[in-house]
């Protein structure tokens, strides 16, 4: 059998061996964490834990699928029984199996943002999407912090609060009519599961045996306890995280849950990962100076045996504009600056684009970058952009799947019937809801009432019933097709009978963007394919079952992946992102850029705080922001493996002015001035260009001396 210590360091051994009590492992950035949870995995089985009684939850697809490949890779077949998934994924899971308890069918629909937003907009009586997005916030931490609609309104602190925990009263009514959730119900409802109905939490208790959480510091309130119910007091289970990289402190992940590990579990094991694999020494020092001004729960420091490398550059620029033309400049003085390989003929290999990254503390900081890549003909991708499955054309498909497997899911019967349109216009879908609502019944079960031809012409209903008939036929269909051929079949056929293509390219202006649309529909329809006939695994982690899946089932995980908004495949080119977006990631070559005060650390206050303000002078709100962009700081400077920039501007713009702009306390914090080189990346390129020139003269001398 094999030893899955091999190889690890000793922390990570001792992490690995510990399995009959509950461990924290406070895991610093590179420093391993993902091998430790594989090897712990294949520990446990060694130890006499089956498979099926082993749990590792971690937060995105993206992890969860990378953990279940090392899995594999490492432990062999037996791993495929491992549950590898996300939170959400686990909460659909025991929702599926036990919601019934709550009154939830097991085939309840997963809403995604935009159907939020419009329910709430109606229950809240606005047209404004940008309220009903704020109301939505607004519930959606009411919810992490485990609080229903009445609990809200009895906690609410102004007029505001009260309105808006009387629209989340009104919200949760729909969604029981609707037989749907939201994302934070997948969290929400499993723990209301466990907590109070003792033979569910008994059952999933026996079934998971030791339960491995990944990315702990990024549980929120809700998390925590839905763990500590699945644990029970003898608490096996494994906890990997690093309170230096939580920044998620504005979607509800709370610190205070690694303070309440020792005390609920006294008998807690704290194993600390120092030893980083990801990034040369002067970048460690420049990351451990930063985070040193912070409180520490448990104290560590991170080193490295990857050598002294480059050190930390700053560059400062005038503007905007010009802090994208020197991070470019950057970019290619270090591609043509050094060969990395040689391929078969012998030619030289430069460093690929896909070895760079531009991180940045928000989204609208990517514009200049962006026009700076295009002008270099460099290309780029904006990493958390548009979703896939935000796409209209795959929310209109994923519509039709959501109705097939719930029939009272509202929002998508509407969207379903209009896309591609029916012959059923606006004015019938109207009276349809003025029905349904006046009796209580989902849009589809009004479709079929006895009474509603007496308030519906007779060429209204046969549209209505051709429809809803359709749609019993579509699902049989579903339920029955299995494997990859036949799923393709049926999606081909399926695409013809409502006329999809046709009703994109009518709906498109332009015919190579519906071409494009349709494209994207094609990819969508052979990925769902792949999905039924085992050749993609079920990232979301929700079905086990055997390796042909029906297209029902498949459509069934669909909704959780498109909530999640994970689908990306790797290119080469040049990574745009924000430091939340690029937690997790790692790159040869990473310029973090606009570190100014009051973009990083964000706007601290209504004056940004200034940088020589004594931290003990601050109110407690200020200090805790500050010390997530602190924490924020950090995972950018640890993205990077073998070189770092950062960069900022004395100038920027801020609405129509152009105001004068400071460097960001954090540079300081990072104790460069021994080691730091400043540096114009232009300067830099253009000697290159210059060498190359003079080298290529010298050889072409050459040649003409001997001819």
């Amino acid at each position: 059998m094999s030893d899955f210590t091999t190889g690890l360091n000793l922390a990570q051994q001792d992490a690995v061996n510990y399995v009959h009590g509950p461990c924290l492992v406070l895991a610093g950035a590179g420093s391993g964490k993902t091998r430790v949870i594989t090897h712990k995995i294949g520990r446990l089985m060694q130890v006499g834990l089956g498979a099926k009684q082993i749990a590792a939850i971690t937060f995105t697809n993206k992890a969860a699928t990378e953990m279940r490949e090392r899995a594999r890779s490492l432990i062999g077949k037996a791993a495929k029984d491992v549950l590898i998934c996300t939170f959400h994924a686990l909460g659909v899971r025991i929702m599926r199996e036990d919601g019934a308890v709550l009154g939830l069918k097991p085939q309840f629909s997963i809403l995604d943002s935009d159907d939020v937003t419009s329910i709430l907009k109606d229950c809240g009586g606005s047209t404004d999407a940008a309220t009903a997005r704020q109301w939505q916030w607004t519930i959606s931490l009411w919810k992490n912090n485990g609080l229903n609609a009445a609990q809200a309104q009895a906690q609410a602190k102004d007029d505001n609060e009260h309105i808006i925990a009387r629209i989340m009263g009104l919200y949760e009514d729909r969604l029981s009519a609707y037989q749907s959730v939201d994302f934070d119900d997948l969290i929400g409802l499993p723990l209301k599961l466990l907590a109070h109905h003792p033979e569910v939490r008994a059952k999933w208790q026996a079934t998971m045996k030791h339960v491995l959480v990944d990315e702990y510091q990024d549980t929120n309130a809700t998390q925590y306890e839905v763990l500590k119910h699945l644990v029970g007091e003898n608490g096996h289970f494994t906890a990997v995280g690093d309170d230096d990289q939580s920044i998620y402190g504005w979607r509800g992940a709370t610190l205070d849950n690694l303070k309440k590990l020792p005390q609920d579990f006294p008998k807690l094991k704290v194993i600390k990962l120092e030893q980083n694999y990801r990034s040369t020494s002067a970048i460690l020092r420049a990351a451990n100076n930063v985070i040193q001004p912070n409180p520490k729960l448990f104290p560590k420091t991170l080193f490295s045996e990857l050598g002294e490398g480059e050190p930390v550059r700053v560059v400062d620029a005038d503007n905007e504009e010009h802090e994208a033309e020197r991070t470019i400049s950057r970019i290619q003085s270090l591609r043509a600056g050094t060969t990395v390989t040689t391929n078969a003929q012998g030619e030289a290999q430069y460093r690929e684009l896909k070895d760079f990254a531009i991180l940045y503390r928000a989204n609208h900081m990517a514009k200049p970058f962006e026009k700076a890549l295009r002008r270099a003909n460099i290309p780029y991708k904006v990493s958390g952009g548009q979703s896939f499955f935000d796409r209209a054309e795959i929310k209109d498909l994923c519509a039709w799947f959501r109705l097939w497997i719930n029939n009272d899911d509202d929002p998508a019967f509407l969207r379903a019937i209009i896309s591609p349109k029916r012959g059923i216009g606006h004015q019938t879908l109207a009276q349809l809801g003025k029905f349904a609502n006046q009796y209580k019944l989902s849009l589809f079960e009004a479709l079929f009432a006895n009474s509603l031809p007496s308030v519906l012409s007779a060429k209204a209903m046969g549209s209505l019933h051709e429809f809803g008939r359709f749609l019993n036929d579509q699902e049989y269909r579903a339920r029955h097709t299995l494997g990859a051929e036949s799923a393709r079949t049926f999606l081909s056929d399926w695409l013809i009978d409502i006329g999809y293509e046709k009703h994109l390219y009518e709906g498109e202006d332009n015919e190579k963007i519906a071409a494009a649309r349709w494209t994207n529909v094609l990819e969508f329809c052979d990925w769902m394919a792949a999905r039924c006939g085992g050749e993609i695994d079920d990232a979301a982690g929700v079905s086990n079952a055997s390796e042909f899946k029906s297209l029902l089932e498949v459509a069934q995980t669909i909704s959780l992946l498109s909530t999640l908004n994970e689908r990306e495949t790797e290119q080469n080119v040049v990574t745009l992102s924000t430091l939340h977006a690029s937690k997790g990631l790692e790159w040869p070559h990473v310029m973090l850029v606009g570190v100014n005060e009051g973009l990083l650390p964000f706007k601290l206050g209504e004056d940004n705080t200034p940088s020589g303000m004594a931290e003990g002078a601050m109110s407690e709100a200020v200090l805790l922001r500050l010390q997530e962009e602190r924490r924020l700081m950090y995972v950018g400077i640890t993205r990077a493996q073998r070189s770092l920039a950062v960069s900022w501007t004395k100038r920027r713009k801020k609405g129509r002015e152009t105001i004068s702009a400071l460097p960001s306390r954090f540079i300081i914090e990072m104790a460069l001035d021994k080691e730091t080189v400043r540096e114009d990346p232009r300067a830099r390129l253009k000697a290159l260009r210059a060498e190359f020139a003079q080298k290529a003269a010298a050889t072409a001398a050459a040649q003409a001396l001997k001819l």
